[in-house]
């Protein structure tokens, strides 16, 4: 009875050794997302205001907020990511270099981006583990605003009513690299940069009617620092 007491706590204690490789990891810091934007252009606007053709397209600028990631640790080298963050906030601009529109704010917009990504760590038992990751983005959009200015601008042009902008949801790929530095057993800094494919379609409408749509590809750049726990 003795020995099967003694195998049993061995058995108990080499199952917590190897369970140790598993485990999770949360994260909290600041995450910045950069588009790098582009569209097509405005065509519809451009005949009715007498621009060029091709003249138009739009800008998305960056936004900071506050970034979580929840991580569960496989074993010691595979890992499964979920990001999120507190709601990104976007203006929308009309680039239209030597025309009397460019720099016109067309509306802005409020985001979340969901991130799930299957990570790949490096150098076990170091406490500097670089990894890589591939996984799926949601983007989901909300709030649009159509601005003061795209209104009066639509105004002069005769497109006079109620006023909306609309921007479809998108599904993407993302691919992300990273480094976590260990502090002690629980506490670590996390460093990591993601490039994800967001595709948008914006419609700006006029008494439920779309005047003008453009396809926007926003693919960001997304880079986070954060301090994270272990357990």
């Amino acid at each position: 009875m003795r020995y099967s007491a003694l195998a049993l706590a061995a058995a108990l204690v080499c199952g917590s050794a190897v369970a140790d490789d598993a485990g999770w990891r949360i994260t909290a810091g600041a995450i910045n997302v950069n588009p790098n934007d582009s569209s097509s252009h405005l065509t519809n606007v451009e005949a009715a205001a007498g621009l060029p053709a091709n003249s138009t397209e739009v800008k998305v600028d960056d936004d900071t907020q506050l970034g979580l990631t929840v991580n569960y640790d496989i074993d010691a080298n595979w890992s499964v990511e979920l990001l999120a963050a507190t709601p990104f906030s976007h203006e929308i601009t009309l680039s239209s270099p030597g025309t009397a529109v460019d720099g016109l704010n067309v509306g802005k917009t409020k985001q979340l981006p969901p991130t799930l990504s299957l990570q790949y760590r490096f150098l076990d038992g170091n406490p500097v583990r670089p990894y890589v990751g591939i996984g799926l983005n949601y983007t989901k959009f909300f709030n649009e605003k159509i601005s003061g200015q795209m209104s009066d601008t639509l105004d002069s042009l005769g497109l006079t009513g109620d006023k909306e902008l609309t921007l479809s949801d998108s599904v993407g790929l993302a691919g992300q690299v990273g480094v976590d530095w260990a502090i002690n057993q629980q506490f670590f800094v996390r460093a990591a940069v993601w490039y994800a494919d967001i595709d948008t379609k914006a419609r700006v409408k006029v008494n439920g009617q779309t005047v003008q749509k453009v396809d926007v590809d926003i693919d960001p750049v997304v880079a986070y620092l954060a301090i994270g726990y272990r357990f």
